[in-house]
């Protein structure tokens, strides 16, 4: 496998780089077309749609919507037999990220003018969510609590999860950590399908505010083109992460780290900025040797020869800087002294600080939420949080003593737009 090598100071270097971030996220065109037919049937048939896609997709024929959805007993079985190591995981893991997003709670506050107005702002959660989780093979109970929980933490009233299960393949994990978060009602169906029950509301599933989680291309596209309908978490592009290195540390703990990021897909992004040619030398020696060990080697070395790269850079300034260009999802800093080096990065999903701070951590237990920002929008983006289940509401309690001074105001500028009712509407109260 040859690793992309590039040197910071090459005079095509931001240009190389940003051919290197460049990925089209675009719909092909049999997607956009299957999806188009799967919200428009959704939307006008209701279940008879999703059972229909359902056998056609997932080859499950139940007869009725009642055959796709799970009991709360179904939820508690499946948590009840799990192997006591997997328990005990899921447990803990629950616990932390119940605990960090806790803190994310947004309060309603208030003050009052000397007038008497009162201004203020109402906080409220979302009264039902939806929660898309894969299913099958590619079952990722991680995916569910990170996303299940900080909607409970927030208060919403009815959370609706949703994840295929071809030919009737179920995944215990996936199962009983919607037991553990706190599901409310959970749907053996998946695909675009899924996306628009939740989106426009069948016989037997209710609509949704707002749809979250990951998928594949048609969930993806069917979120995007849901959004306005429901609100949505993301549209997600291919995972990434960036590591700067000053050169210290193990260079097999980076390349595993590298690895970690690559073996999700082939389009997956690994980065190595680091300081140190020698050290660059000894990941790359790393990863040659640790590669033919790894389950997933061929995902693996297609990710790091089509999008991955070992980047020489000046110094830890200039790799803060071109850090804050690519605005990663995930950012490591395996620096000897990192703590210092956060204040300089401005632009990503998650920082990890220091040599022990790995990526696969906040994947599954750390707290923090590992539904991050890719393809660069976390220049203006955010991780998944309570904040995304919550919604503010300004309150104005205006006073007579308040309306009366500030009618001339509105409506002087009323008048300069041309509004003449806003502006009688405001004089009204002098």
């Amino acid at each position: 496998m040859k690793l992309r090598r590039m040197h910071s100071d090459s005079p095509a270097f931001l240009a190389e780089l940003d051919a290197l971030l460049a990925f089209d996220n675009g719909t092909d065109a049999s997607v956009d077309a299957a999806v188009t037919e799967v919200l428009a049937a959704v939307r006008q048939r209701g279940d008879a749609a999703v059972l229909d896609y359902t056998r056609r997709f997932d080859r499950l024929d139940v007869g009725s919507m009642a055959g796709l959805e799970m009991s709360r007993d179904a939820l508690h079985a499946a948590l009840d037999g799990l192997p006591a190591d997997q328990r005990s995981a899921l447990d803990c893991a629950a616990e932390r990220v119940r605990s960090y997003h806790e803190k994310q709670l947004l309060e309603s506050w208030s003050y009052t003018e000397q007038s008497g107005t009162r201004l203020g702002q109402k906080v409220t959660a979302l009264d039902r969510a939806g929660l898309y989780v894969p299913g099958g093979k590619a079952s990722y109970p991680s995916s569910v609590l990170m996303n299940a929980i900080p909607a409970k933490v927030a208060g919403v009233r009815e959370l609706i999860m949703v994840t295929p299960t071809p030919a009737g393949e179920k995944n215990p994990l996936v199962l009983a950590a919607a037991a553990i978060a706190g599901v409310d009602r959970v749907f053996t169906i998946g695909g675009a399908q899924a996306v628009a029950a939740l989106a426009y509301g069948t016989e037997s599933i209710p609509q949704v505010d707002k749809i979250v989680g990951p998928g594949n291309a048609y969930v993806a596209e069917a979120k995007r083109r849901v959004f306005g309908t429901v609100g949505i978490d993301m549209v997600a592009g291919p995972s990434e992460v960036l590591i700067i290195s000053d050169g210290t540390g193990n260079p097999d703990w980076v390349a595993m780290d590298l690895f970690a990021q690559a073996e999700h897909d082939e389009v997956a992004q690994s980065i190595l900025l680091c300081t140190s040619a020698s050290f660059i030398e000894e990941v790359a020696d790393s990863i040659a040797r640790l590669l033919p060990d790894m389950p997933r080697k061929d995902i693996i070395a297609a990710s790091l020869a089509n999008r991955g790269a070992l980047i020489k850079v000046a110094s830890l300034d200039e790799a803060c800087e071109i850090a804050n260009r690519i605005a990663p999802e995930h950012l490591e800093l395996a620096i000897e002294h990192a703590e210092p080096w956060v204040e300089k990065i401005r632009h990503a999903g998650a920082i990890f600080v220091g040599h022990s701070s790995v990526e696969s951590l906040g994947d599954y237990c750390a707290g923090p939420n590992h539904v991050l920002p890719t393809m660069r929008s976390a220049r203006f983006s955010s991780p998944l949080g309570v904040y995304d289940f919550q919604k503010r509401t300004s309150i104005i309690h205006m006073s007579s003593r308040g309306a009366a001074e500030l009618a001339p105001v509105a409506a002087t500028l009323a008048y300069g737009e041309g509004l003449q009712a806003h502006a009688k509407s405001a004089e009204y109260r002098k």
